[in-house]
């Protein structure tokens, strides 16, 4: 059976997030918060998910501009891997500071700064739209004439990089903080202090912050997170709230020409007022506040179970059919919208129980026969029988005797 070796990725990085937990509790130091690190990861599972089903359209990006548009003919070599680094590395650096400066790209990247910790759970904080939008931008290096096999291998090993500057257990490293970019410089990019905003854009070289004026050293400790806190743990709602607040804000605004400019302009000509009105249509508060041991241990048993299905999906792609494949993403997709409820306290949960429920039936239907249909069906009326009576019971069981 062939597997994918880049799935081993997943345990890697779980383990040094672990690892940074143990050294935190060890030392006392509060980096971590149980709600936090628990939306981080749904929203980096969720990332590597669709990246399984999107890599394959990247290299194709890649490949077709190589073959039809490439200026030169580049070849592996030492001059040609360090020309393909510093290349990849300058572009993102743009794509970066762009993201900040633009409305329509703040919108998938400002996911990536809602957290108000600090730690490697932050930087599982990837959507799939921000990675459409990077490919964008790395579009250039095959027109360039980097070859698209050495283009997703420098991917790959440039992307593990940034992973290990999303901590505060790391102070400064001396010299080194004259090249690379460093836990304290990130730590400033994460900020939302005043003097620290739109700082330290690079991602492995600190250079491009300097010579075009973008960098700031950490002087104080930074706060953490959006100028105007989230305040959410939902799922749909981090992915979103600022794609709605700028649709939002394009309705009030008045002529097309100045809704393409705000799309182009910076987030704060987006009304931060905007928010408040959509939270009143779009999310709805709960007066439940579940912090057991239980609660805690339910969320973290679906996030290892949807941790342990990624990673086997992961592993065994190539030699997995379609439809195990696209059950396995369902599952894991609504269990993500699941936990985000959860944190959320949101009583509606129980819906997405049943669903779960649902996606397995429909995973095991081809390999069933029809008695074995039948009796799932009898089991789903009874179940809806009672349905009422188990929504209380389930949703006291996980929150606690606060439900009504």
């Amino acid at each position: 059976m062939e597997i994918n070796l880049i799935a081993l990725a997943v345990p890697l990085f779980l383990f040094f997030m672990g690892f940074e937990y143990f050294l935190a509790r060890r030392w006392n130091k509060p980096y971590f918060r149980f709600n936090h690190s628990a939306a981080n990861l749904t929203i980096g599972i969720a990332e590597r998910l669709a990246d399984s089903f999107t890599v394959g359209a990247f290299y194709f990006v890649y490949d077709y501009l190589h073959r039809h548009y490439a200026l030169f003919d580049l070849r592996p070599g030492i001059l040609g891997w360090l020309a393909l680094f510093l290349a990849t590395d300058f572009v993102w650096y743009w794509y970066h500071r762009l993201a900040h400066e633009m409305n329509v790209f703040w919108s998938v990247h400002v996911v990536h700064h809602q957290s108000e910790d600090f730690n490697y759970t932050v930087s599982a904080r990837i959507t799939v739209f921000q990675a459409l939008v990077r490919t964008g931008f790395w579009s250039i290096l095959p027109v360039i004439g980097f070859p698209p096999e050495m283009i997703t291998t420098m991917l790959l090993i440039h992307g593990l990089y940034p992973f290990f500057i999303h901590t505060r257990l790391v102070g400064r490293l001396g010299f080194l903080e004259y090249i690379f970019v460093t836990p304290s410089h990130h730590r400033v990019h994460h900020a939302c202090n005043p003097q620290y905003l739109d700082k330290n854009y690079g991602d492995v070289l600190i250079f491009w912050d300097k010579l075009f004026g973008t960098f700031a050293e950490e002087k104080e400790e930074p706060v953490y997170g959006l100028t105007k806190p989230l305040n959410s743990h939902s799922f749909l709602w981090q992915h979103f709230h600022f794609l709605l607040e700028l649709l939002e804000t394009a309705r009030r605004t008045r002529g097309w020409g100045a809704r393409l400019r705000l799309l182009f302009s910076r987030p704060d000509t987006v009304d931060p007022t905007v928010r408040t009105g959509l939270e009143k249509r779009f999310l709805l508060r709960s007066s439940v506040h579940a912090t057991s041991r239980r609660f805690r241990g339910y969320v973290t048993g679906q996030l290892a179970g949807t941790l342990l299905i990624l990673f086997l999906v992961l592993l065994f792609e190539r030699s997995i059919p379609l439809w195990p494949q696209l059950s396995a993403a369902l599952f894991i997709l609504i269990t993500l919208v699941n936990c985000g409820a959860l944190l959320e306290q949101r009583q509606w949960v129980f819906y997405l129980e049943i669903s779960r429920a649902a996606v397995l039936v429909l995973a095991l239907l081809p390999y069933v026969d029809q008695r074995v249909i039948a009796l799932v069906y009898i089991g789903g009326l009874s179940l809806w029988a009672y349905f009422s009576n188990l929504q209380k019971q389930y949703l006291r069981l996980v929150y606690g005797p606060a439900v009504n």
